[in-house]
């Protein structure tokens, strides 16, 4: 019998004893924690009290809402999907983490709901964020969720596992999430379609938590299920501390493990990469698009949100401006990041140099918020997607927060300085 791959040693901890878990088997998996947020969560409410009526979710302690797209609401409809969401919230005694608590899949690593093993689903596409403290995280639809909140489990169908091998080493001015654009590059938009992934490589294990965060987050712009990172003894020290529980497993593959493919992806002499519109896949070196102007930068998302990457941003702009006629805009993944920038001087630097800065949440990658563009804008995110009409209606290029920063100085797509 071949040893199991990470997702297969998580799921063989979380259904029957006697259920296969090999790849195409269909399992019944139980559920540590289940979320809903503010978009979906008002449909996930309506689907709950049409096929369960009154009766109690499965565990009460296990059940969230998160709000973090439009928060505070600067609409009716949010508004009140927010509110409906609280009212069954109180009725069912089951937590909510409210519009000022910030992007939903970081905050269930930061308040210790989230840690090595752990199986979570919600209605966040973008859930599959914790295969970089190497857990399960997977969004659903509103109907499977609801199911979620009743039973505490799900029907899943294992996943193959394909392995990412990372070889060389980068310098800055290029960071994890030119690291990320590079496999995304390799992959394109449907390489690890249907699959897990596994990531090793020197440069993978050099990653600290906000790098690990940046790539797990580009898997499903991969295509991929989930993508899992082998937590380093930062990463478990973490999860302890925030979990408050010793006894984290960290599952690791098998030596014999079975991959349905092997995909190397040399970043030896990686230079800054940017990815173009109209998709994510659309990377090319910064170099071959500088000189564009833009009109507008939006610093944050779950991709690259954490506060390490607005202190990288406040390096470079410390005692300068950003350009007069640029649009910059900053917005936190969670109330912890926003609290370690008041408290370090970071939010103060950013202010200074002329950057609009917002509360907790999602920012540009939710319309209605802050960061969207009008037809003929020209923006760079530090976001996730790129799609047309995903922040605006403008053209939206995806870099690092170190290139955006640069950017946002220039007033044109620019190539970071080294120092």
């Amino acid at each position: 019998m071949a040893g199991q791959t990470i997702i297969e040693k998580i799921f063989a901890a979380h259904t029957a004893a006697d259920a296969s878990v090999e790849p195409g088997s269909i399992i019944w998996l139980d559920l540590d924690v289940r979320t809903a947020r503010d978009f979906a969560g008002a449909n996930v409410v309506k689907n709950y009290q049409t096929h369960y009526g009154e009766t109690p979710v499965a565990d009460k302690t296990k059940t969230f809402f998160t709000f973090d797209l439009v928060v505070p609401p600067s609409n009716i409809p949010y508004a009140n999907n927010q509110q409906v969401c609280r009212t069954w919230a109180r009725e069912q005694g089951v937590g909510v983490y409210d519009v000022n608590a910030g992007i939903g899949s970081h905050v269930v690593v930061e308040e210790g709901l989230a840690y090595p093993g752990v199986t979570l689903v919600g209605t966040d596409s973008h859930l599959n964020i914790l295969g970089a403290i190497g857990a399960f995280g997977q969004g659903m639809g509103d109907q499977d969720i609801a199911f979620a909140f009743k039973t505490g489990r799900t029907w899943f169908e294992v996943p193959p596992t394909m392995k990412v091998v990372v070889k060389g080493e980068y310098q800055y001015p290029c960071t994890a999430r030119d690291l990320t654009l590079a496999i995304l590059d390799k992959l394109g938009s449907k390489g690890a379609l249907g699959r897990a992934i596994e990531f090793y490589g020197p440069a993978i294990e050099a990653l600290d938590l906000p790098g690990r965060i940046t790539l797990a987050s580009q898997v499903t712009e991969m295509g991929g299920i989930v993508g899992f990172i082998p937590p380093s003894e930062e990463v478990l020290a973490y999860a302890r501390q925030q979990s408050g529980r010793a006894d984290i497993p960290s599952f690791a593959a098998d030596p014999d493990a079975e991959y349905v493919e092997t995909v190397v992806v040399d970043v030896s002499g990686l230079e800054p990469l940017i990815a173009c519109p109209p998709n994510p896949a659309n990377v090319v070196p910064v170099r071959e698009v500088a000189g564009r102007r833009i009109d507008s930068v939006f610093f944050g998302s779950c991709t690259n949100g954490r506060f390490e990457d607005f202190a990288a941003v406040a390096e470079i702009v410390q005692g300068k401006r950003v350009a007069p006629w640029v649009m910059a805009t900053v917005v936190p993944a969670t109330r912890e990041v926003y609290q370690q920038m008041l408290r370090s001087g970071v939010l103060q630097t950013l202010f200074d140099a002329g950057f609009i800065i917002s509360n907790p949440g999602c920012g540009g990658c939710a319309s209605g918020h802050l960061g969207m563009t009008g037809v003929g804008q020209v923006n760079i995110s530090t976001s996730n997607r790129n799609f047309p009409g995903k922040q605006g209606a403008g053209d939206t290029y995806l870099a690092s927060p170190v290139t955006a920063a640069w950017c946002a100085l220039k007033g044109e797509i620019t190539v970071p300085e080294a120092s």
